[in-house]
This record gives C-alpha cells, sequence and structure tokens, in this order.
C-alpha cells in the first residue's frame, strides 16, 4: 500500500483528536467527580449507578426524614405519658393520705380541691401536639382530645349535641353507699320548739331511723346529660335507648338483649319523691329459644310479647334518686342526667344485672344525648359510636328556621379504636408511632372526682346539721324536752355521720386501687411507646450504617481516583505535545524533497 502525505496527515490528525477526545473526557471527569457522563460512556455503571442512586435516596428518606419524624413524636408522646404518670401518682398519694377518720370535711375538701387541679393537668396533656398534629387523636389529627376554649366560643355561635352509645359489661357495675337520715330534719322548720314526728317515739328514735344502704347503678361516662323532659338541639323529644341483657315476660319467659326506649311526657311533673315518671317502650328483643330477633315489622312483632312496664323515673337531684331507690318509690331505674348515672336496687341487680344475665349476651348498651359541655370535657368522637347534630345557621336565626348537620362517627369500629398511624422506616418496615387516648385518658378519672364531691358535700351537710343542732340544743335549759329532743337528734347525727365518715373512707381506699390501676394502664402504653422508640434506634442505626454503605458503593462506582485522573492527564497532555512535534516534523518534508 503506496502511503501519502495525505494519508499520513489525516492519520496524524485523526490521532491527535482522540487524545483531545481523551483529554476532554478526563477533564469531566475531575469536574464532575464522576466516572461517565452519559449512559453510553460505560452502560454497566450507569446501571448499576441508577440501583445505587435509588438506594441512597430511599435509605436518606426513611434514616433522615420517616425515621426522625418517628422519633419526634414517639419522644413527644413518652413525655406526656411521664406527665400523666406524674400526676396519677400524685392522685394516688393524695387518696393514699385522705382515708384518715380523723380528717374533718374542711380537710378533706382541700385534699379534693387539690386533686381537681391536677385532674385538670391530666385532661390537659391529652391535648398535646407536634408540629399541628395532636398525638393522641388517632387519625383525627386536627381534632383535640377534649374541648378547648377556642370550641366554647364556637359553640356558643353553633350549638353542637351528641347522641351517645356506650357500652357497659357485668364488671361496670358499681355500688355505692346511700345514707338516709332525712328524719333528723323533721319538725325543724320554722321558730320555737321542734316538733317531734309522729313515728319518732320510746320505741322508734331518731338513731333508729338512720339507715345505710348498698345501691347499684351505671356510672355513664359524662355528667350534665340531656334531661328527658324537653327537646333536643332540633326541637325534637328527648328519648333515652337502654338494653338490658335480659327481661321477662308477662309469663316468665326470658328474653335476650331487650332494648327500651324511654321517653317522657312533655310538662310532666315530679312526684312526690321528686322523680319524673318516663315512659318505656320495648322495640327490640332476642328470642333465645330459636335467637330470632323480634322488632316491630318482623314475624311476629315485638308487639306479641306483653313486657312488665319498667319503672323509670328522671331526678334532677342524685340524693333524691339514691333515697327513691333505697325506699322503694322507684322500683326500677333512677336515670340522673346531672350526675350520669343509673340507680337500680339489689333486687333489680340481681334480677337484670347479674354476672349470670350478662354471660353469653352482648354488653348493656346506653344510648344517650348530651348538649352541654364545658372545657375539659372529652370529645367523644374519639371514644363512643356516636352522631354529631351541628346547628350550621347563628344564634339569631329563630329555631324553626335552624339548619342541621349530622355526622356519625365510629360506625364501621370498636368504638373507633383501630385508629393506629404507622410510618415507613425501611424496606418494608412500619413502626406505629402513635398511642390512643383510650389507652391512657380515662374518663373515669373526672368521674371519680364528681363522686369524691359528692360524697364529701354529705360529710359537710351532716356536719352542718350537727353544728346547727347543736346552736338550737344551747337555747334550750338541760332538763326540758326540747333540749332533750335536741339530743336524741344528735345521736342519730352520730351514728348518721359514722356511716357516712366510713363511706368516704371506703372511697379513698377503693380508690387507692382505682389509681393504681389507672397508673399501671398508663405505664403499659409507657411501655410498649418506650419500646417502639428502642426498636426504632436500632432501625436508625442500620439505616444509618446501609446509608453510609450505599454512599461508599456508589463511590466506588460512580466515583474516580483524583491522583489517577491527574497522572492520566499529565500523561494525555505529554502524549498530545509529543504528537504535535511528531507530525510537524514528518509533515516538513514531501516528495518534492527528492526531486
Amino acid at each position: 500500500m503506496r502511503m501519502t502525505n495525505k494519508i499520513m496527515r489525516n492519520n496524524a490528525a485523526y490521532n491527535i483528536n482522540q487524545n483531545k477526545i481523551l483529554q476532554d473526557k478526563l477533564t469531566n471527569q475531575m469536574t464532575n467527580q464522576s466516572k461517565i457522563a452519559r449512559p453510553s460512556d460505560d452502560p454497566v455503571v450507569a446501571i448499576r449507578a441508577l440501583r445505587l442512586r435509588s438506594n441512597v435516596t430511599m435509605t436518606t428518606q426513611y434514616n433522615e426524614k420517616n425515621a426522625e419524624d418517628a422519633k419526634q413524636w414517639l419522644d413527644l408522646t413518652a413525655d406526656a405519658m411521664k406527665t400523666v404518670d406524674d400526676v396519677l401518682n400524685d392522685l394516688y398519694k393524695q387518696a393514699t393520705s385522705a382515708p384518715n377518720k380523723f380528717e374533718t370535711a374542711d380537710d378533706l375538701r382541700i385534699y379534693l380541691t387539690q386533686m381537681k387541679q391536677v385532674t385538670k393537668e391530666f385532661y390537659s396533656t391529652a391535648n398535646v401536639d407536634y408540629a399541628g398534629r395532636y398525638v393522641f387523636s388517632g387519625y383525627r389529627t386536627d381534632l383535640p382530645i377534649t374541648f378547648t376554649a377556642e370550641d366554647m366560643k364556637e359553640m356558643e355561635k353553633h350549638p353542637i349535641s351528641y347522641n351517645i352509645n356506650e357500652s357497659f359489661g357485668y364488671q361496670d357495675i358499681s355500688r355505692v353507699s346511700y345514707t338516709d337520715y332525712d328524719k333528723l330534719r323533721d319538725g325543724l322548720a320554722g321558730p320555737g320548739a321542734p316538733t317531734t314526728p309522729g313515728d319518732i317515739d320510746d320505741e322508734h328514735s331518731y338513731e333508729q331511723a338512720v339507715s345505710n344502704d348498698t345501691l347499684y347503678r351505671f356510672r355513664i361516662s359524662y355528667n350534665n346529660l340531656d334531661s328527658l323532659n324537653g327537646t333536643d338541639v332540633e326541637g325534637k323529644p328527648k328519648k333515652l335507648t337502654v338494653t338490658l341483657p335480659e327481661y321477662k315476660d308477662a309469663t316468665g319467659k326470658v328474653y335476650n338483649n331487650v332494648e327500651m326506649e324511654i321517653t317522657m311526657n312533655p310538662g310532666t311533673t315530679p312526684g312526690t319523691n321528686g322523680g319524673l315518671a318516663a315512659t318505656v317502650n320495648v322495640v327490640s328483643a332476642v328470642d333465645p329459644a330459636n335467637g330470632d330477633k323480634l322488632t316491630a315489622t318482623s314475624n311476629p312483632p315485638i308487639t306479641s310479647v306483653t313486657f312488665p312496664q319498667l319503672d323509670v323515673q328522671e331526678f334532677g337531684d342524685q340524693e333524691e334518686a339514691y333515697k327513691a331507690i333505697s325506699e322503694g318509690t322507684c322500683t326500677g331505674i333512677a336515670f340522673v342526667p346531672t350526675s350520669g348515672e343509673m340507680v337500680f336496687s339489689k333486687d333489680f341487680y340481681e334480677a337484670n344485672f347479674s354476672e349470670a344475665a350478662f354471660a353469653g349476651k352482648d354488653s348493656f348498651q346506653v344510648n344517650y344525648d348530651k348538649s352541654e359541655w364545658k372545657e375539659g370535657d372529652i370529645n367523644p368522637v374519639h371514644y363512643f359510636n356516636c352522631t354529631e347534630t351541628l346547628r350550621t345557621t347563628g344564634p339569631d336565626v329563630a329555631l324553626a328556621d335552624a339548619q342541621y348537620r349530622k355526622t356519625a362517627y365510629n360506625t364501621q369500629r370498636e368504638e373507633g379504636r383501630t385508629q393506629d398511624i404507622y410510618y415507613d422506616v425501611g424496606y418494608n418496615q412500619q413502626i406505629q408511632v402513635n398511642t390512643r387516648a383510650d389507652e391512657i385518658f380515662t374518663h373515669d378519672v373526672q368521674r371519680d372526682i364528681d363522686d369524691f364531691d359528692h360524697f364529701i358535700k354529705q360529710l359537710e351537710d351532716i356536719e352542718t346539721l350537727e353544728k346547727n343542732l347543736k346552736e338550737e340544743q344551747a337555747k334550750w335549759p338541760e332538763d326540758s324536752q326540747e333540749y332533750k329532743d335536741y339530743a336524741k337528734r344528735l345521736e342519730g347525727v352520730d351514728k348518721a355521720w359514722t356511716y357516712i365518715r366510713d363511706n368516704v373512707h371506703t372511697k379513698f381506699e377503693n380508690q387507692i386501687s382505682k389509681y393504681q390501676k389507672y397508673m399501671d394502664d398508663s405505664r403499659v402504653a409507657m411501655t410498649d411507646n418506650a419500646t417502639r422508640g428502642s426498636r426504632l434506634v436500632l432501625i436508625k442505626t442500620r439505616l444509618t450504617n446501609q446509608q453510609a454503605t450505599y454512599k461508599e458503593l456508589q463511590q466506588d462506582n460512580e466515583g474516580i481516583d483524583i491522583t489517577e485522573v491527574a497522572i492520566e492527564m499529565t500523561s494525555a497532555d505529554l502524549t498530545y505535545n509529543a504528537a504535535l512535534m511528531a507530525t510537524g516534523k514528518i509533515m516538513q518534508t514531501n516528495l518534492m524533497n527528492y526531486i
């Protein structure tokens, strides 16, 4: 093959250009600190780079964002639960100190005042939020656990009522002691000498007239419920629905899960015992013989069964309700909306609410309305199957023209207790970050304070009565009949005081174990939260190691060795200069130099 100058020139130019391409490549590598600038530079490195970059991105997201966010949520929850534990421990100490039987009502009132303040902190802690999200609210992170001052202002413009369905079990039945000492007050009205009641004589003393009975009750989660003697926010008659675990018809046949609708005629007036008689209609029941549910439209209908009329009375005063049950003027259920109780006698308890009555049956149900709320009350949407009725029109709009919005909550879940929030913190790894309010913040803490308030008021009342009787007694000569009457009354006061003080003492003693249970429940939740936190620490440690490993692999795959590239650049530069010199030398001569 004949090699001409043109061929040599073209070859030299091509080689010099290739050298420049290499220099450009090395320059790009030094600038970008990467082996490749485009996939075609090295397809194998490019494919591996895509995978490693994806791994680094995902690991960074899990480690520096998701896991960190979860850690902060868990840490904030742990701090809140530590406060709850301190509050419950303080209440426990107060309950431990108070049972001293030598404490007066004033002394106990001091204890109760302190306990009330601590209880407020208990429920305030439930509204702890993280970056605007309430940590104990489940999925409803925009809704605080308790009603706030802002909620109260809003309710003034747009009233809210809740129809709440609450479930009870056999263990929710509690006993309460009632001391009747009304006879000690008889005949004291007006000036002058007291009048001795007709049933107080030589055989029947004032002391014998004092009695102490044990009653049974369901304590509903709220007090200040809506009275049946009125209308709801929409102007409709109120009703109370109760489901008894079992109830006998007129023939003695037992039916299960007997649902009763309790209403009251407008304008009903109190009876002699202070109670408002309600109307009870059975709307459904289950026949245990075949398991069929009887309703108004079933075959046979529920109307084909004759149930004895259940005596349900509503009382505005707690003491009146207890007295009516104790004396038998209310033989069924005494509903006390102000204290949120359903009280019944021992006979009614054994017939309808015994442990055997609950065996194999659904829990006892109460469906009630509550439209009176105050700051610090727990919002029922976090706990119960309920329906919210919100008045959307302002207070200036007449009731007949008002508009309402109804919203149902927790209809598909067991009281909304499946709202666990999980964070993705790794490949196919999740961790629960939230603790639900129902695991810690029980209504019973406030309801226990309500009970203390009731018992201490009884003690204050009997101490006040004793003080007044002694003052009146001092006005009469010691040998007078009036003085002796007061002395006999004071003997009855001593007996009543002993009963009531024992009741208070027992309440405080029982409360010690209840507060211990509340602390146990909160500590279980604290342990679960801490366990998740410990697991998250292990996950973050692994993610940090993985993140470092992936970045190292990424650097090994894509990154360059600066020293090696620098040497290659220097070599390429020397080669380029040498090529220019050699090409210039060759191009100086041609065929004409030999002709």
